[in-house]
């Protein structure tokens, strides 16, 4: 199965082509993946329902019989790239009239109009709850319908799925927590696209981390829109739904996630300031393999543009958290993501978010320029009011500072020796590894005797504000 895990949201695995063996027999299915982690999850679930039902895989869409692209809405950018790829499967489509070609995700929801009456892009287009559909829903087109499905359920949608693991290396997975959003960011689609939030029994979790780890896999990243937010058995205000059965937080979870095996790295992703507690600060002290790294979005240094963002916590409150973390997890690696230019930033409100990266000082971040997306709160209510230079300026600016502040943290991490689980082989030479610490700094190796998949110690003796180099160290 081809997949092209294109993370325009916030992974470093940009436009990397995902795949897995093939499997004979059956039509054929071609699937990429746009956008973020959640994403590229869901299309492991995808490949699973489609392949119980007896699909094959092709890792080239040319052979493909159905062609399906899960899709992201976060950025008009992201948005514009996908609708390119599906006018090229569009003339290909014209030598092969039979192919199926579809949409999943968040521009399935929020562009089905579009895509199949206006634009007849596709034959298909199914939301991020709906998955389970598509064997029907591609029976309906073969039968000569146009088919559509984006109803977004109140329920964990595919907890009892086995996924189907698409990434090459066979040792880092994704495990999804929690599916939707309950947060209505004034800047943010998905809790249109992705519907109300909801938790994943905390059990079905625990095996599915188990079943990885079994299978060689030996690092883990739990899923969630905010994943501090995950509660089983309980409303969003704390009250239990069911008196006969046990309640399980955030906190919680990740303990029983860090028992399954000690060689097994857990990490996790996104949290949210307005929720993180130290609870969860205090599980990951506690553990060693629950890595020393929290990415804590900020999107701004400026009370008032949070405000209008409706983010739910002030500049004050952000720097708090972070305070906690610096407390009870030192060392601890931190990344964010930023939003320079939204609705009516002024230049002193720019200077803030300079400034707050000056306080934290950021292990990384990911960086963008606003892009205003249709049904959002700021669409409706406020103007996307400053101009594309002044955003440009800003951003250049913004990733300027952060370069020099990863710099200057990588720097300090020569000479130390680091524990490093290689991941994959250098892109450069299969003499050389490439793994992450513990703080999810990505380091460069010879690989001696190493193998992908151990873990590693690695003195540091050489940087760039992307990456660390060294050497493994003899026992």
């Amino acid at each position: 199965m081809g997949i092209v895990l294109d993370k325009d949201m916030d992974e470093s695995r940009q436009g990397e082509a995902i795949s897995m063996d093939n499997k004979e027999g059956g039509k054929k299915l071609y699937l990429e993946s746009y956008g973020c982690a959640m994403n590229f999850s869901d299309s492991e679930v995808v490949a699973s329902i489609l392949i119980n039902q007896g699909f094959s895989t092709t890792q080239e869409s040319a052979e493909a019989d159905v062609i399906l692209i899960n899709t992201c809405s976060i950025r008009e950018n992201a948005e514009q790239r996908i609708r390119n790829r599906l006018k090229q499967f569009n003339r290909a489509k014209k030598q092969r009239p039979g192919l199926v070609i579809g949409i999943l995700g968040c521009m399935a929801e929020r562009l089905k109009t579009n895509l199949l009456e206006e634009e007849k892009l596709v034959d298909l287009v199914a939301g991020p709850d709906s998955y389970r559909d598509l064997p029907g829903l591609i029976e309906e087109v073969d039968g000569g319908q146009k088919a559509v499905n984006v109803l977004l359920s109140r329920d964990e949608t595919y907890a009892d799925i086995s996924p189907v693991r698409l990434d090459k290396n066979g040792v880092t997975g994704f495990v999804s927590i929690t599916r939707g959003c309950d947060n209505m960011c004034s800047f943010c689609v998905v809790p249109f696209t992705r519907g109300r939030e909801r938790s994943r029994d905390p059990h079905t979790i625990v095996q599915e981390c188990g079943a990885l780890f079994n299978a060689g896999y030996r690092e883990v990243t739990l899923l969630g829109q905010n994943v501090d937010s995950y509660r089983w058995n309980m409303t969003s205000k704390g009250e239990i739904k069911d008196e006969t059965k046990p309640t399980t937080n955030f906190a919680q979870l990740l303990e029983m996630v860090a028992a399954v095996h000690p060689k097994l790295r857990i990490r996790f992703s996104t949290s949210h300031p307005k929720d993180m507690t130290d609870d969860v600060l205090h599980a990951i002290a506690k553990h060693d393999n629950i890595c020393n790294y929290i990415h804590l979005p900020v999107q701004s240094g400026n009370s008032d543009v949070l405000k209008k963002m409706n983010r739910g916590y002030t500049r004050e409150w952000y720097m708090n958290r972070i305070e906690a973390i610096n407390r009870i997890i030192p060392e601890c690696g931190i990344s964010t993501d930023i939003i320079t230019g939204f609705c009516g930033e002024t230049e002193e409100q720019h200077q803030d978010t300079l400034s707050i990266m000056r306080e934290v000082k950021y292990d990384a971040a990911y960086m963008y320029k606003y892009s205003e997306r249709p049904k959002t709160l700021a669409e409706r209510k406020y103007e996307d009011d400053i101009p594309e230079e002044v955003k440009q300026k800003r951003l250049e600016q913004i990733i300027e500072l952060q370069h020099t502040h990863s710099l200057a943290i990588n720097k300090e991490q020569i000479g130390k020796v680091l524990e490093v689980l290689a991941e994959t082989e250098s892109k450069r030479s299969s003499d050389r590894l490439m793994g992450r610490t513990d703080r999810n700094h990505k380091v460069i190796f010879d690989r001696k005797n190493a193998n992908v998949g151990d873990y590693v110690m690695v003195r540091i003796t050489d940087c760039t504000h992307a990456s660390l180099s060294g050497e493994i160290v003899e026992d």
